[in-house]
């Protein structure tokens, strides 16, 4: 009870990291209207992968033959981690930059002139109408900050978005899309594609005079996209007919306008995005309907461990010490084949192996995310860790697969260290990398460039599988986990078992509560995940993950008892796989998702969907696996240790 308390305590507190502040990620950097040695007059804008909540393929900025940054501007660009880069983000300098307080009305960028004639102008017209078909969206950084683009939404409520549309498609009844957000009165004709070729920038500053440093800081960006059919910032929107013959020719302008705003502080800055995000009192809902979850298998688990448990190991004592012997019943009836070595044994020792490693790298990245160590100011730095944190792991892999391999009686161990080191990770490398081949295929910037294939390879490779050799040998080393009976040598036969506790049944019933537990966390995942939105909720995932483990353990605990009293003793398999069901149901959840919530289209993007789907719930399978498979293990070996055999 009190580890109990001691890890509720621990959770509030990362919940109220989590709300209270966050690390950059970067250190501030602050502006004055001339350059000096503390602070900078030039504001540079970079420009990020192109993304849409109809298609999961994103695409570079240049994709779209936007107007490039000129060499000479003394504009430095950004190089992207491990993290950005296997994520698709690809940031590249802009041709925007301004001059602190300097407003700036209708400049202009360049123009973009094609000749329907030409074959490659006219792709590149196709490939921009294309972007505005399915509302891609431009993703803008100032000062590693995103652009926002605010706007009422059809309940009339403030919503601020991190990207902003390339364009408006107007079909053939006159509407547009509610991410268009253009005035009607402006435009008349249907099956039209509006180019937002000009925007308005809006710069909120914190000036320095009343603090501790120098020039001002920026604290809010905002823009707001606009179509004009000339160089004037002015007029008719610009359109392009669905059907286009003519020529097209497309000037690029902006304006920027600085606005000093001492009421919002540099450390939250953030604010007016993350506020934008789903409400957090759904989310305090979906704790709370876990939470009952959790105390009604509590209340289980403690009525058979005070009750049926504690009267069966008493009974079973009592008959030892009685001077006529009786006939065995229940779950001790088994205890010679109850530590029986499963079908398999080295799969399993795999499996659970590289289950332990997922989840030591899952809470030990959710804590530094409570910390605030990853928030989504330090791009990429989600990714990177999780990336490093699992190939670093690689020797808790190693050890916990040799360790419970000796245990089940196994003597192939060198097969056995190569199965740990490529068995899970090359089918997550093959899936990946034809996910890979598929974007590669399609031009998109989330292709991951064959230098950070042959990165991940050499992490792989150089030190992953080395740390499993390593872990794997100390495992070996150690002698195998010693089981308070022992097992006979004939195994015994199993009596026939009533449906609900055949294996089948049971496995599909044991995921049902687990994921009971985590669905509506994984809505808001996969939102963000697939409509290109923030996630920055770590404490409440962090809780939830404690509730999922606790639910995935007293699952596998209450159904392996079961299991043990109608005299079936094959609970090895059946505990990992109780718990790893949860897996399916996931897939399940991922596809009624799909259907439901997206909008993407095309079969590439399903492919790609699915394919990353089927990655996460791979993961998901070895987490919630390995935690039934260790619950029971700890639960078999107590409740035989506390009973008297012969």
């Amino acid at each position: 009870m009190g580890s109990r308390i001691v890890s509720f305590t621990f959770v509030l507190l990362c919940l109220q990291a989590t709300y209270g502040f966050y690390l950059p990620g970067l250190v501030p950097h602050s502006y004055c209207p001339k350059e000096t040695t503390e602070c900078k007059n030039k504001i540079y804008m970079y420009v990020n992968r192109l993304t849409s909540a109809e298609s999961v393929i994103p695409y570079d900025y240049s994709s779209f033959d936007f107007c490039e940054a000129p060499e000479g501007t003394g504009q430095k660009g950004i190089s992207e981690n491990l993290g950005q880069v296997l994520f698709g983000e690809r940031i590249h300098t802009s041709p925007y930059q301004f001059s602190f307080d300097k407003n700036e009305t209708c400049v202009k960028v360049c123009t973009k002139s094609y000749k329907m004639s030409n074959t490659e102008d006219k792709k590149k017209v196709e490939f921009l109408k294309y972007g505005m078909l399915f509302s891609y969206e431009n993703h803008w950084i100032v000062d590693n900050m995103p652009v926002a683009w605010c706007y009422k939404t059809s309940v009339g409520q403030q919503y601020c978005s991190t990207g902003f549309p390339i364009g408006c498609f107007v079909d053939k009844q006159g509407r547009q899309k509610d991410a268009c957000q253009m005035d009607p009165k402006t435009f008349i004709d249907p099956q039209t594609f509006y180019v937002f070729n000009h925007v308005d920038i809006k710069i909120r500053y914190h000036s320095g005079k009343a603090k501790d440093w120098v020039g001002a800081r920026l604290v809010r960006v905002t823009v707001d996209p606009r179509s004009y059919k000339d160089d004037k910032c002015s007029g008719a929107p610009l359109g392009i007919l669905k059907d286009n013959k003519d020529d097209v020719t497309i000037p690029y302008t902006y304006s920027v306008y600085f606005i000093p705003d001492d009421k919002i502080e540099w450390a939250s800055r953030w604010d007016y995005v993350l506020d934008s995000l789903p409400n957090t009192n759904i989310q305090w809902f979906s704790i709370m309907n876990s939470l009952v979850i959790v105390l009604f298998l509590s209340g289980m688990v403690a009525m058979i461990m005070i009750r049926s448990l504690h009267k069966d190991i008493a009974r079973y004592n009592q008959t030892e010490s009685q001077d006529e012997a009786q006939e065995e019943f229940g779950w001790k009836l088994v205890h010679g084949d109850v530590f029986r070595s499963p079908k398999k044994p080295m799969l399993l020792a795999v499996l659970n192996g590289v289950g332990i490693q997922i989840y030591v790298m899952v809470f030990v990245t959710l804590i530094f995310a409570c910390l605030g160590f990853l928030s989504p100011a330090n791009r990429g730095a989600l990714g990177t860790t999780s990336v490093v944190l699992f190939v670093c792991l690689g020797i808790l892999s190693g050890y916990a697969s040799a360790r419970f391999y000796k245990t089940f009686g196994g003597e192939r161990w060198k097969t056995n260290v190569m199965m740990t080191s490529f068995l899970v990770s090359g089918t997550i490398f093959l899936v990946f990398f034809f996910m890979n081949l598929i974007l590669w295929g399609a031009g998109s910037s989330a292709a991951i460039p064959f230098f950070t294939l042959v990165a991940v390879l050499a992490l792989w490779f150089g030190i992953s599988v080395p740390l499993t050799f390593i872990g794997a040998y100390f495992g070996y080393k150690k002698r195998p986990i010693e089981h308070p009976v022992r097992t006979n040598q004939i195994p015994r036969q199993i009596p026939p078992q009533l449906i609900y506790t055949q294996p089948l049944s049971c496995i599909v019933m044991g995921g049902i509560l687990p994921f009971g537990c985590i669905f509506i966390q994984l809505f808001f995942i996969l939102h963000s995940i697939w409509s290109h939105q923030l996630y920055y909720m770590f404490g409440f995932l962090f809780l939830v993950a404690i509730i999922l483990v606790i639910t995935c353990s007293e699952t596998a605990v209450l159904l392996c008892y079961f299991h043990l009293a109608s005299e079936d003793y094959r609970w090895w398999w059946r505990s990992f796989l109780t718990s790893g069901f949860t897996a399916v149901y996931f897939f399940l959840y991922a596809m009624h998702f799909y259907v439901t919530k997206l909008a993407i289209e095309g079969v590439t993007s399903a492919i790609l969907y699915f394919g990353y789907t089927l990655i996460m719930t791979i993961m998901i399978f070895l987490f919630c696996g390995t935690i039934g498979f260790i619950a029971c293990f700890w639960f078999v070996s107590k409740i035989y240790s506390v009973v008297k055999v012969d």
